[in-house]
């Protein structure tokens, strides 16, 4: 019983040369007294990478001084920033994704970046600049512990299990559970018809992905899931939701309160996330860097294939 429990533990390593504070027993830590740019000497870099794989999630309080600029620049110490594949860069950045709720709406449902292409990003870097004054917390699930704590039987079909990834989905009923803001659903539903979805990317990935650093095993799903291989949508969507309902357990999941200058650093490889869309007409903006990664590597060895590229012809949702 103690090796399972000190598994899930979210403890700080004694080895690191950083002043971490876990959050929560199995996910997410701040660390304090880093003030993050470019000009970061390498040592302090690999011990934020080190802290990044061991904590999932890691968070920055007052990181007012980071412009686009020194974001980018932060970035680029961690690997390969990369754009978005399909939404435009932030105005006046090279790589920024900018995340601007003005309705109550945010990216509400679970997910993983980005994981309807092969390479998918490996880390985000996410920086708050306007936050509402109540609501627009952010919740990460760790995929690792959500594995360990799967009952054998659900573990060995796992195991086996791909599932195809895509940026085509009904958009409408991710929203559905949001504001009722009829003019502002549209406008979200035309701008994830006209650029989210103005290529279509369909990608299979395994279920059960190996951490190319650690070689923890981790569940990869999130709302980007079409169906599963080989099993048609309504076993796919009861499987989905039996799944899902593992890796968002309370015991899986660390909630971050924003303020303005919070910096949240992700492991992508290794978790799924979501906004709280509880913050009504008030302004939530951030900007994100993403960190290029690789081709997912299942248990067998095998890698994630992408199995459809091309522009939209007409918008249907999947």
């Amino acid at each position: 019983m103690t090796e399972v429990l000190n598994s899930y533990a979210n403890a700080r390593d004694p080895q690191s040369p950083l002043d971490i504070r876990p959050v929560t027993g199995t996910i997410g830590a701040e660390i304090r007294g880093v003030q993050l740019s470019g000009d970061l000497d390498a040592k302090t870099v690999q011990a934020i990478q080190d802290a990044l794989v061991r904590h999932k999630v890691i968070f920055f309080r007052e990181q007012h001084h980071l412009d686009d600029a020194e974001h980018e620049g932060f970035a680029a110490l961690l690997g390969d920033p990369v754009a978005h594949p399909t939404v435009p860069v932030a105005e006046g950045s090279r790589y920024l994704l900018e995340l601007d709720s003005k309705e109550g709406y945010a990216a509400s449902s679970w997910h993983t970046d980005v994981t309807f292409v092969d390479a998918y990003p490996k880390a985000s870097i996410l920086r708050g600049i306007t936050i509402p004054e109540a609501g627009g917390d952010t919740l990460w699930a760790n995929g690792e512990t959500a594995y360990e704590g799967l009952p054998e039987p659900l573990r060995q079909l796992v195991n086996t299990l791909w599932a195809v990834h895509t940026n085509l989905y009904d958009y409408a009923n991710i929203l559905a559970a949001g504001p009722k803001n009829a003019e502002a659903a549209r406008a979200q539903i035309d701008r994830h018809k006209n650029v989210f979805a103005s290529t279509v990317y369909e990608t299979e990935h395994p279920v059960v992905r190996v951490h190319p650093v650690s070689g923890q095993r981790s569940l990869l799903l999130g709302h980007f899931v079409k169906n599963f291989v080989g099993l048609n949508q309504a076993d796919s969507a009861r499987l989905f939701n039996i799944l899902q309902d593992h890796i968002t357990r309370p015991e899986n999941i660390v909630r971050w309160r924003w303020q303005a200058g919070d910096v949240a650093i992700w492991d992508n490889q290794s978790t799924q996330h979501r906004a709280v869309a509880d913050f009504g007409l008030q302004r939530r903006t951030l900007r994100r860097a993403t960190i290029n990664g690789d081709v997912p590597t299942g248990i067998d060895g095998r890698s994630s294939r992408t199995i459809r590229k091309e522009r939209a012809r007409e918008y249907e949702p999947a």
